[in-house]
């Protein structure tokens, strides 16, 4: 067996961006390939242009729930999560301090490429409520050969998939 370990590096030139590291190393049990079978995803990140803002969308809007709220400076360690989702696993709103996160993010928005992807099992009442909410879409849900698809403006600078299989 192997236990994965992380360590979080937090830049000191004027920005509380953090860096992740992963790591894994042999558990007193075992060693070996088997690893890779024991890597989970439990943090991803979307940049984000406002943290408050965006937790205020999350959160009120979309309906995720805070789960830290950690002050680095002028920013903050940011997760929400889904009340449906797996245990454990958060999203970072991660600030676009860092003039290529804020490039990148404006370049796939302005482009219609969608920051990330949620999974719903009623795309069509989710769509509804939504709108009812006030939130953008680029187009009413769509038919493909994967599912349902719909993709919104989450007003923090990113497109965001909404689909159904």
């Amino acid at each position: 067996m192997w236990r994965i370990s992380a360590i979080l590096l937090v830049a000191a030139l004027g920005s509380t961006t953090g860096v992740a590291l992963l790591w894994a190393e042999p558990d007193e049990g075992g060693s070996g390939p088997a690893a890779a079978t024991q890597m989970r995803i439990e943090t991803a990140s979307i940049f984000v242009d406002d943290q408050a803002a965006a937790l205020r969308f999350y959160t009120e809007v979309l309906g995720f729930t805070k789960k830290d709220d950690i002050p680095l400076g002028e920013y903050s360690w940011l997760t929400v999560t889904s009340p449906a989702g797996a245990v454990g696993v958060e999203l970072l709103l991660e600030p676009n301090a860092h003039p290529a996160a804020a490039t990148f993010q404006k370049a796939i928005f302005e482009d219609g490429i969608p920051a990330t992807v949620f999974y719903v099992s009623d795309l069509r009442a989710e769509y509804e409520r939504l709108v009812k909410a006030g939130v953008k879409f680029t187009s009413e849900p769509i038919e493909t050969d994967q599912g349902w698809q719909a993709v919104f403006d989450d007003t923090c600078g990113n497109l965001i998939m909404l689909f159904q299989r």
